[in-house]
C-alpha cells in the first residue's frame, strides 16, 4: 500500500500562474515585440547611412551640444530628486500630520499631469513676466529659457520615481533600527550615515536612474522653458523631432542611435553600482 508524501502533494499543487516555458516565452515574445524590434529598426535605420554620415550627423557641434544639455540637465535633476526625493520620503513614512494623503498625492501629479501642461505652467511662473520670473530678473536671475529652468522642469516630471522608489524601503526599515543605534551612543548622523543609508542606498540609487533615465528622454515640459536655441538650449529629444520634420530620418535615427547607447552605457554602470552595493550591505 502506497502513502502519499505530504511534501510530494505540496510539490504537485497547482501554480496561479502557468509553468516556467509558457510564461517565460511570452516575456520574451513582448520584450520582442515591444522593445527589440523597435531598437532593432533604429539599428537597421541608422546602418544605411554608412560610418562617415554617421558620424558627421551624430557627432555633429549641434548634436554634441544636445547631448551635453540633455545629459547633464537630467544628471543634474537626478540628483536635486535623490536628496529632497529622499526627504519627502522621510516626511511621509516617519511622521503622521494633517494632510498627509493630500501631500501623497501632490507627489504623484507628475504621473497623471500631462507634460505640456507642466511645461506651460513653469515658463508661465519663470518667465520674465511670470509670478516668480518677474521677482528674479531685477536680480539678474533667468530661469526661463535657460539649462535651469530645463533642470527645474525635470526635477518636477522625475520626483515621483525618487520618492516611490524609496518611501517602501523606509518603511520597511521601521523605527526599531534608530533606537537600537541610539541605545548603543550613536548620534543621529551616525545612525543615517551607518545604518539608514546603507539600506536605503540602492533604492536611493535605482530612483535616481528612473529620473535620469525620464529626464533624458522628456520632451514635453521642456520645449515650452528651454526657449530651443540650438547650440544652447536645444535638447537631443527635439533635435530628433526637428530632424524628422526635415524628412532625415536616417538623420533623426543616428541621433536616437547615440542617445541610445549613451543612456545604456549609463544605466549599465548604475547597475554595477547597484549591484556592488548590494554585495557590501548583505556582506
Amino acid at each position: 500500500m502506497q502513502t502519499s508524501s505530504p511534501l510530494r502533494g505540496r510539490w504537485r499543487q497547482p501554480s496561479v500562474l502557468p509553468g516556467f516555458p509558457l510564461t517565460f516565452g511570452f516575456t520574451l515574445a513582448w520584450l520582442t515585440l515591444i522593445v527589440l524590434i523597435p531598437l532593432a529598426a533604429i539599428i537597421v535605420k541608422t546602418a544605411g547611412l554608412g560610418w562617415h554620415d554617421f558620424v558627421r550627423v551624430g557627432f555633429s557641434g549641434r548634436a554634441l551640444a544636445a547631448y551635453r544639455l540633455s545629459f547633464g540637465t537630467a544628471a543634474a535633476a537626478g540628483l536635486v530628486n535623490a536628496v529632497f526625493g529622499l526627504l519627502v520620503a522621510w516626511v511621509l513614512v516617519r511622521y503622521s500630520f494633517a494632510g498627509k494623503r493630500v501631500i501623497a498625492a501632490l507627489v504623484d501629479l507628475p504621473f497623471a499631469l500631462p507634460t505640456a501642461v507642466a511645461g506651460i505652467a513653469l515658463t508661465a511662473l519663470y518667465a520674465p513676466t511670470g509670478w516668480i520670473g518677474r521677482w528674479l530678473e531685477p536680480l539678474g536671475i533667468k530661469v526661463a529659457f535657460t539649462p535651469v529652468g530645463i533642470v527645474i522642469a525635470l526635477v518636477f516630471i522625475g520626483l515621483p520615481f525618487v520618492v516611490r522608489t524609496v518611501e517602501p524601503v523606509l518603511a520597511d526599515l521601521g523605527r526599531d533600527v534608530e533606537e537600537a543605534a541610539a541605545t548603543l551612543g550613536a548620534s543621529r548622523w551616525q545612525t543615517f550615515g551607518r545604518v539608514i543609508f546603507p539600506s536605503i542606498g540602492p533604492a536611493l540609487l535605482t530612483g535616481f536612474a528612473l529620473a535620469f533615465a525620464r529626464g533624458v528622454g522628456e520632451y514635453g515640459s521642456v520645449i515650452f522653458i528651454s526657449g530651443n536655441m540650438p547650440g544652447r538650449t536645444e535638447i537631443a529629444p527635439l533635435l530628433i523631432v526637428t530632424e524628422l520634420e526635415q524628412y532625415n530620418y536616417a538623420g533623426a535615427t543616428a541621433i536616437a542611435m547615440v542617445m541610445m547607447l549613451a543612456s545604456f552605457a549609463i544605466l549599465l554602470l548604475i547597475n554595477l553600482i547597484q549591484a556592488v552595493t548590494r554585495r557590501r550591505s548583505g556582506a
